[in-house]
């Protein structure tokens, strides 16, 4: 009974996404269905160093993840029916919670208790498995256009419910490029960021920044705030991507330092 309790638990929360996107479950959803099941039951102990064999007992006090970050993309692709093949085909081994199109249309493929396979090879802080700590967030756009009066309204609309929903730090709310900087520039700098901060949606420099103390260390700053600096020139362009998008580049100048010491200061 306990069981059966668990798996009927676990597959209501798998098919409770508002978007009812299991309602024409494929073979490959029920593959993985059944392979998420098997680790879920899977009770074979494996012995300890010291010949120590661990004993099942079941608990019923248990839930699912916790999402803690928001990861926003941009498709790069041509249509949001691209990106929803794209998602759905299990060789491209890539998806993400949400999709919205150019229009303002949102689609939910997976439910928010889900990990997703959107941030890849991804560090912030301390952090270095970054899917199973967030909800990604993809907004149907090639990279080298201005998004949508529509499709932000609409991101708007759903980042105003998923950070209430789950009390989303203001500060976890960055971009594909923060998290992978040598390997993403997505959202590009087309992206809003000052004007979704204003609305509580990540950070911003202040309006007069202050000029950084003489002993500012700004790699180590970039570190604290989350980037991965081993390829520094690559996490100086990420930064600037986001805060300074008028002048992408990795040049560590004084406006660049001075701007990194106003986001340190909000951490």
């Amino acid at each position: 009974m306990k069981k059966l309790f668990l798996y009927s638990l676990f597959f209501g929360v798998l098919v409770s996404c508002k978007s009812n996107i299991y309602r024409n479950e494929s073979d490959s959803i029920r593959k993985q269905f059944r392979k998420v099941k098997k680790t879920i039951f899977h009770k074979e102990s494996v012995p300890l160093s010291n010949g120590k064999n661990p004993e099942w007992i079941n608990t019923v006090n248990f839930n699912l993840r916790k999402p803690n970050f928001i990861i926003l993309h941009h498709t790069a692709q041509d249509s949001l029916e691209q990106t929803i093949r794209t998602f759905t085909l299990s060789r491209t081994q890539v998806s993400a919670h949400y999709v919205i199109s150019d229009d303002g249309k949102v689609v939910q493929m997976l439910n928010d208790y889900l990990r997703a396979w959107h941030g890849g090879n991804a560090i912030w802080g301390k952090n270095t498995d970054i899917n199973s700590a967030s909800i990604g967030i993809e907004l149907d756009n090639n990279g080298s256009e201005p998004f949508s009066e529509e499709q932000i309204s609409s991101l708007i609309a759903l980042l105003t419910r998923l950070k209430k929903e789950y009390n989303i730090p203001t500060p976890n709310i960055i971009a594909h490029s923060d998290i992978a900087p040598s390997r993403k520039s997505d959202p590009s700098a087309f992206f809003p960021w000052k004007r979704l901060s204003e609305l509580g949606f990540g950070i911003w420099p202040d309006a007069a920044i202050e000029n950084a103390p003489e002993n500012f260390d700004a790699i180590l700053a970039l570190r604290i705030i989350g980037y991965d600096t081993r390829n520094l020139s690559a996490a100086i362009r990420a930064f600037k991507l986001h805060y300074i998008q008028n002048e992408v580049d990795d040049v560590l100048n004084e406006k660049t330092i001075n701007t990194i010491y106003s986001i340190y200061k909000k951490q």
